[in-house]
Order: structure tokens, then sequence, then C-alpha cells
């Protein structure tokens, strides 16, 4: 099965797969659903500063849900802390890997992540928002299928 440690991620010298943010497990599911028929790997990305909403306990929850139900597809999963070091340090503490956080003691919880056997980003992705698709009426399936197939065609 894959997961977030299956790519050297997590610096930003070393590009992320093809991000697409989700807001629930559906969303989560048809991201992996899309890379893992595509057999192409995609980052599952948190809202901006989802940490301080959701939690990171539904964070994994999510994701190893989405997970069990597509265990072909090859992902890696952030959540992002924004700015917020206690927001970070409990994702670090409930055992999500990698984490964005753009804060001043940016090289503190990048030390304290590597002590957890996890990785720091400061830089959000490119991403595809699937909120906004939804929103739209649009078709998810189509759209994830669409962002894939570009960032494959634009590599």
């Amino acid at each position: 099965m894959a997961n977030d440690t299956d790519h050297e991620t997590g610096t930003e010298d070393t590009p992320l797969p093809p991000a697409i943010v989700f807001h629930s497990l559906a969303q989560a599911e048809a991201a992996l659903a899309v890379a893992g028929e595509l057999g192409l790997a995609v980052t599952l990305l948190s809202a901006p500063s989802a940490a301080g909403d959701v939690r990171p306990g539904w964070f994994r929850a999510v994701v190893g849900q989405a997970r069990a139900a597509h265990p072909d597809a090859d992902v890696t999963a952030v959540l992002d802390c924004g700015e917020f070091s206690g927001l970070a340090l409990a994702a670090l503490r409930d055992g999500v890997t990698l984490i964005r956080f753009s804060g001043d003691t940016a090289d503190k919880i990048a030390d304290i992540a590597g002590q957890y056997g996890a990785r720091v980003i400061s830089t959000r992705p490119e991403a595809l928002d699937l909120a906004r698709i939804e929103r739209r009426g649009w078709d998810m399936v189509r759209a994830c299928r669409e962002w894939l197939e570009k960032d494959r065609n634009d590599r």
C-alpha cells in the first residue's frame, strides 16, 4: 500500500506530486481513484491552515480511509498548519508525517519534525481545490483526471 513516506518529498528542492485539495472523504477518494486509474502519484493537500479547523486526527482518518478504498494509489498527504507552530507541533505529535508550516519558527519545527521522522514544507503547492469544483457543480472525477493528466503532459 502506498503511503506518505513513499516519496523523497517534503523539502523545498524536491517537488511533490501534483496536489489536490480535499475537504471530505468523498473528495479524497475521488482524487485517489483517478490517480490509481492513471497510475500517477498525487498529493492530497488540506485546505490552507486546516490543521486548526479539522485537526490532525480527522486528517489522518480521512486519508487513511481513502487509502484503504484505493490501495493502489500512490499518495503523499500534506496537512497545512499555516504559520501556527502549535498546530504544527500537534500534527507531528499525532503522527502526521508531512506538514506545511510557514511561521517564524520554521527551523525549529523542521528540527522537531525530523525527530518524529516527519518533514516540513513551507511553500503551498499549486493545487486543484475540489471544494471549488463541487460548488460550481462540476464533475470531481473529471476535474481530477484533467488536472493529473495536465501535470503529466507538462513534465
